[in-house]
């Protein structure tokens, strides 16, 4: 096994340069000099010693949590699972918010893995920017070599216990229940681009209209940032470029609830007009006039499945994935479009 000599060696540094930069000492490093320590943690597939692992377990009472956005309905659900266990367990929660920003993730993870925090669980989308991917999995594998254990909910590149929501399914039973109900005009609310949350519920939804026969055209999306505020002005853009559409399919409830706005500004009435669906089946979905369609997903309970499988003893059976099911929730803001007689039936129904 390699030691932290050969890591220093190999790096062209000092052992206690090495000791610094793996146990995140809060002593500056040059990130050149901490790029090149960890290439050769790789290389040689250094494992700190074992009896150091331990001792630093022991002593871990908080566990890191780190999110894109709290405030988000989305993410404030998470953490209450999550928190639910950490409490059980006598943990204390420090949450995160990197609003989005790959870097500030990245620093995250540095200063979580600094505060010897005993999990670091990511319960926020994966990015499509393989460089930060690979930092990140680094800087995450570093981590788990000291002791600490990783969960992450949704599609990372880190090979560890995950969490993962059925996005492209859930969005397929979105797709598919507006192509049954007759619509053909369908705008897309999407989320910001980079994401891979918003990738894998685009290809539902492309797949729900293959299997109808149709096309979604790039022209028929329009990206937007994952909140109210987004929604609105996505919808805006989509019925100016597109003014005959006769549904909009948002990526998530928060966007839906801005573009319902949208629409009730512009005298469009939901859905004799227009069919509006969301995604995640936000508490404030039912109290929306009229009540928002969407798809379901256990967030409370996918929060509590992600801290679980951060907080569990390891069992020599290597990483657990796990994924949390996509339910269709029909209500009063999808109906078929205007002239059509089709009787609206649930997906799945002759």
């Amino acid at each position: 096994m390699a030691t932290l000599a050969d890591v220093a060696r190999r790096a062209g540094v000092s052992t206690a340069t090495v000791s610094r930069i793996i146990n995140n000492s809060p002593k500056p490093v040059a990130d050149a000099l901490r790029e090149r320590v960890l290439a050769a943690v790789d290389e040689l597939q250094f494992v700190p010693n074992a009896n150091a692992q331990q001792l630093a377990r022991a002593h871990r009472s908080a566990v890191g949590v780190i999110v894109h956005d709290v405030s988000d309905p989305y993410f404030a659900e998470i953490t209450r699972g999550l928190q639910r266990v950490a409490t059980d367990h006598g943990r204390l929660v420090i949450i995160c918010n990197s609003y989005r920003d790959p870097e500030r993730e990245l620093a995250y993870v540095d200063l979580l893995h600094a505060h010897q925090t005993a999990a670091i669980v990511l319960a926020g989308s994966g990015y499509h920017d393989a460089p930060v991917t690979a930092r990140l999995d680094r800087k995450l594998r570093l981590y788990e070599s000291t002791g600490g254990r990783v969960a992450v909910i949704g599609r990372h590149q880190h090979a560890g216990d995950a969490i993962v929501p059925e996005n492209e399914h859930g969005a397929y039973l979105a797709g598919d229940a507006l192509y049954r109900l007759g619509h053909t005009a369908i705008g897309v609310i999407a989320g910001p681009r980079h994401l891979t949350t918003t990738t894998d519920r685009l290809a539902g939804l492309r797949r729900a209209a293959r299997d109808h026969g149709r096309r979604l055209t790039t022209r028929h999306i329009e990206y937007a940032d994952f909140d109210r505020n987004g929604g609105a002005v996505a919808a805006g853009a989509l019925l100016d470029r597109h003014p005959n559409l006769t549904a909009l399919a948002a990526l998530n409830d928060s966007m839906a609830i801005g573009a319902l706005a949208t629409l009730r500004h512009r005298g469009l009435d939901v859905p004799g007009r227009i069919s509006l669906i969301g995604f995640d089946d936000m508490p404030i979905s039912v109290d929306v006039t009229p009540a928002l369609s969407t798809v379901r997903l256990a967030l409370e309970e996918i929060g509590v499945r992600a801290m679980s499988l951060a907080l569990r003893e390891p069992d020599g059976e290597g990483a657990r994935v796990e994924h949390a099911t996509a339910q269709l929730v029909l209500r009063d803001s999808t109906a078929p479009p205007p002239g059509n007689g089709t009787r609206a039936r649930r997906p799945g129904t002759p």
